[in-house]
């Protein structure tokens, strides 16, 4: 019995995240901390931008008086962190695989490098006690097929954290993916905008359920919520910036390329998403990039204000 529980206590003890020594003191100290995930630069973004986003991102966080905390599993170790050799190798994408909440026990035992997407980091920071996460868009219902549904729709209903992004990611079906949102009873909130944002646009037409107009009471609402014991995120979502952003016509005429592009290379499966960014990208010009390099620094500003706000007696 003994030696029973002593392996249910080292597994447990695996599990735990490794911290870097800045966000174990901030947590200890419980000061604020933000999460981002590794997937944005490990697949998400083309090299060199890669490196920029996560820079900018963590400067931002870092403006706002909050520790950046980026989650990952590196040679199968669960991490919140990221040493300089281990970030180089991420952003080279040097043998570093997409690793969603499904994949981290694989990627654990298997010993691998794992960069994190929305529902594996959503699952790590449930682990390491952080509640606030930043990430430029979530995955959501797919345009082709429609059964097509990512994981982190469901990751979002179950874990306790409060997720600012700029809405799902533009290629996918927004009213489906509002629409599923509100099935798995994910409550949905626009920073200062009553519309759901359209990634690399302001608005969609499309309305969200509510609206708040400060982290202040982004953070208030967040408690509240958990001391109802409802299991779900609280997903901010808040527009690019009005500069950086594209005009709706623009980024459906390049979506419809993309996804005929992606019909007739037969790509399929988690290679999807990155290869329609890409097309967007390539049809608008790069505009969609600096678009979207524009909206994860703006979302890690905004993290960074609720985490200070969540740790403010």
């Amino acid at each position: 019995m003994a030696a029973k529980a002593q392996a249910c206590g080292d597994a447990l003890s695996r599990l735990a995240p490794r911290l870097s020594s800045s966000v174990a003191a901030a947590l200890s100290a419980k000061r604020p901390v933000v999460a981002l995930e590794s997937s944005v630069i490990a697949q998400g973004l083309p090299i060199p931008a890669n490196a920029e986003c996560l820079a900018r991102m963590s400067a931002a966080v870092e403006r706002g008086g909050a520790v950046p905390a980026v989650a990952a599993i590196v040679r199968g170790v669960p991490t919140f962190g990221l040493t300089p050799d281990e970030q180089a190798r991420f952003l080279a994408r040097d043998g570093v695989r997409k690793v969603t909440a499904r994949d981290l026990a694989f990627a654990v035992t298997r010993g691998e490098d794992g960069a994190t997407t929305v529902s594996a980091t959503l699952a790590l920071a449930a682990l390491a006690g952080i509640d606030v996460f930043a990430t430029g868009g979530i995955g959501g219902v797919h345009r082709e097929p429609a059964f097509d549904e990512s994981a982190d729709l469901v990751e979002l209903a179950r874990t306790s954290a409060i997720v600012v992004c700029a809405g799902a990611k533009a290629i996918l079906d927004l009213p489906a993916t509002l629409e599923r949102l509100d099935t798995l009873g994910v409550a949905v909130v626009g920073y200062r905008t009553d519309e759901l944002p359209g990634f690399f646009t302001v608005g969609t037409g499309l309305r969200v359920p509510q609206r708040l107009d400060s982290a202040t009471d982004i953070a208030r609402t967040f408690r509240t919520h958990q001391q109802f014991g409802r299991p779900g995120a609280l997903l901010v979502v808040q527009p690019v910036p009005a500069r950086d952003a594209l005009a709706r016509e623009t980024v459906d005429a390049a979506i419809v390329t993309a996804l005929a592009e992606a019909r007739a290379a037969g790509v399929v499966g988690a290679a999807v998403t990155p290869f329609l960014l890409a097309a967007v990208e390539r049809a608008t010009g790069g505009r969609s990039l600096a678009a979207n390099l524009s909206l994860l620094e703006h979302n890690a500003s905004l993290a960074a204000e609720i985490a200070v706000a969540l740790t403010t007696p």
